[in-house]
């Protein structure tokens, strides 16, 4: 009972949530309390974004874990973790249907175990060439991508698509993810000569689809396609939810294992954001003969929920193809391109590529050589970019009253061309496109210097100026831009779609730019849950881009604010990049690698 206690004082000191202490005492309630605090810190790991607990953390009390500080006088010290966890009837080694699963040296929850085993067994196993007439390929490339003494890796990247059936393309801002895909399936249909190629593109928000639409849009214009190649390409791109099927108030999804999808190529945008959990569903809903080509960021910040699947993936990258593989890409691009070294991961090696050339960030671009320091982890050479005359980057302090205030000024400025649209009653697609120029992000959800705080002090400072008019009586006003929280799919609405409140002579509505183009308008009374985002988290702009957006880091230390924050925070930026934070704030984030714990890697490299 001692330890119950301790559990319930861990969550009113926040070291735990409630749901923490409810997991462990129903499953291992009865069991020895290593267990029962085990079960504890491993539901806390996983609402953390953790997909298992090592034992390490537990059998050296790595980290200085508070909670186990303070619980491990009443347990004692246990010389074997595995055997203590083993004896208990709520732990197994995969064999039995258990709450919690021991695998190696790590403790999973049952269904973190079965994810990642879907998805190690789907890269691992389900990832094989597929034969192609290399000549062909070889000739059809060369008209789609210039000729370069130098590697182009964009032709390469689409070489390894065009030849594994899974391929995961990986690349920083400007590098042409996008057009790499446009080209690649352009090949892909010119290749397949009459035959069916059954084409899907999604990602996982309602925003990265919709920019993952007006991108590929725009690249396949300029290929070299007939109007009824064309046709083959889809218009549109789809939420990963609304792909699946998801169901109005329900967890199930429409297409699964028992009923696959209906496509032969998938592209997936953005898959730096897809969970561990999510990449499962997506798996167990592919057809058997199905390509799939994974683009994204390995940079940016991972998933919301549990696991870094795409960072996991891309471990191996570095490594370089395998022999063979490099020679197969070299007579296909008819560039050298060089192998690694080692067999480890082999497979999974074989289907990455790293683009590696920014076209949008020149040398003279501070925002690119910014983006590139903070990748790099390197201070030093992050504080010469800010010393130096970019004119598409600044740094301001946020030590007083007045740098706030100034701050708000400067974000009224930025939103000033959406304002001055809402009082000229412009149309709701200008509107929304104009809100979209400009963006407030943050690191934390809380406090001044976070999205409430800042949503909040917002709207009095343009109250005060005029520039909106707030109803005392309602949170409705003209204006007001809210971002879904919650998916509801019978709406067409997904999480982190953006809309904004105007009154068009049918009382407030909240309109929408949907994937497909066309603007739909919905009463606020049936939106799902949603809040104000003049300000939001830079977790909710992954997937979006901003000609200007605007970074601000809290004035005290937190874990939160690490360098693939920071990476991601400044690669939203198109044009220009406003950054306030202070000295030692901005260097202890670059400093600060965001870890998630997996064994996701470690089952890679256990294949060859």
């Amino acid at each position: 009972m001692k330890l119950q206690k301790q559990l319930l004082e861990a969550v009113e000191h926040k070291q735990l949530r409630p749901l923490d202490v409810q997991f462990a005492l129903t499953v291992a309630g009865d069991e020895h309390p290593a267990v029962t605090l085990a079960a504890a810190l491993l539901s806390h790991d996983a609402g953390e974004g953790h997909v298992c607990l090592p034992l390490s953390r537990l059998e050296n009390n790595e980290a200085s874990h508070p909670l186990l500080a303070t619980c491990v006088s009443e347990i004692g010290e246990l010389q074997n973790w595995e055997e203590c966890l083993l004896a208990s009837q709520a732990v197994s080694r995969g064999d039995e249907p258990t709450p919690m699963i021991l695998c190696g040296d790590r403790l999973y929850l049952n269904r973190m175990w079965c994810n990642e085993r879907t998805v190690a067994r789907f890269f691992n196993e389900v990832n094989h060439a597929i034969e192609v007439d290399e000549a062909l390929l070889a000739q059809t490339l060369d008209k789609l991508f210039p000729v370069s003494d130098d590697i182009n890796w964009q032709k390469v990247a689409a070489a390894v698509a065009l030849t594994r059936r899974i391929s995961v393309i990986s690349g920083g801002p400007g590098t042409g993810k996008t057009t790499t895909v446009a080209k690649l399936l352009a090949a892909l249909i010119q290749m397949a000569d009459g035959e069916r190629c059954r084409i899907r593109l999604a990602a996982p928000t309602g925003k990265a689809a919709a920019r993952l639409t007006e991108s590929l849009g725009k690249a396949l214009r300029q290929l070299p396609l007939t109007d009824e190649q064309k046709k083959r390409i889809p218009e549109d791109a789809s939420t990963l939810h609304r792909l699946l099927g998801a169901q109005p108030g329900s967890q199930r999804l429409r297409h699964h294992a028992g009923n696959p999808l209906h496509l032969d190529v998938l592209v997936v945008d953005e898959a730096s954001m897809i969970d561990l959990p999510m990449m499962s569903r997506l798996i167990d809903a592919l057809p058997d003969h199905a390509r799939v080509i994974f683009l994204g960021d390995r940079d940016q910040l991972a998933s919301v929920e549990a696991g870094a699947v795409l960072g996991d993936i891309c471990a191996y990258a570095n490594a370089g193809f395998t022999a063979e593989r490099a020679g197969q890409l070299s007579r296909l691009t008819g560039t050298h391109i060089p192998s690694g070294t080692g067999t480890e991961a082999a497979s999974l090696r074989d289907s990455l590529c790293l683009l590696q050339k920014s076209y949008r960030f020149g040398s003279d671009s501070g925002i690119g050589q910014l983006a590139a320091a903070i990748n790099r982890g390197d201070k030093m050479a992050v504080k010469t970019v800010f010393q130096q005359d970019f004119t598409d980057i600044e740094k301001r302090l946020l030590q007083s009253g007045e740098d706030y205030i100034a701050m708000l000024e400067e974000a009224l400025s930025g939103y000033g061309r959406y304002l001055d649209l809402l009082q000229a009653r412009a149309e709701p697609d200008l509107i929304i496109q104009a809100f979209n120029e400009y963006q407030l992000l943050c690191a934390l959800r809380e406090g001044p210097f976070g999205v409430a705080g800042l949503n909040e002090r917002i709207e009095q400072f343009m109250q005060q100026k005029r520039k909106i008019h707030r109803n005392p009586h309602s949170r409705w006003y003209e204006g007001r831009p809210v971002m879904i929280a919650r998916n509801d799919s019978a709406l067409g609405l997904f999480n982190g779609d953006i809309g904004i409140a105007l009154d068009r002579g049918q009382g407030t509505r909240v309109w929408f730019a949907m994937p497909d183009g066309n603007i739909k308008s919905v009463q606020p009374s049936r939106l799902p849950e949603h809040e104000t985002t003049w300000a939001m988290t830079v977790h909710k702009s992954q997937g979006s881009e901003f000609d200007h957006a605007a970074l601000i880091l809290p004035s005290q230390r937190t874990p939160v604010v690490t360098r693939e924050l920071v990476y991601t925070a400044v690669t939203r930026a198109r044009r220009r990049l406003s950054l306030y934070a202070d000295e030692r704030i901005l260097s202890a984030a670059i400093a600060t690698r965001t870890e998630r714990r997996s064994g996701l890697a470690a089952l890679f490299s256990s294949r060859g």
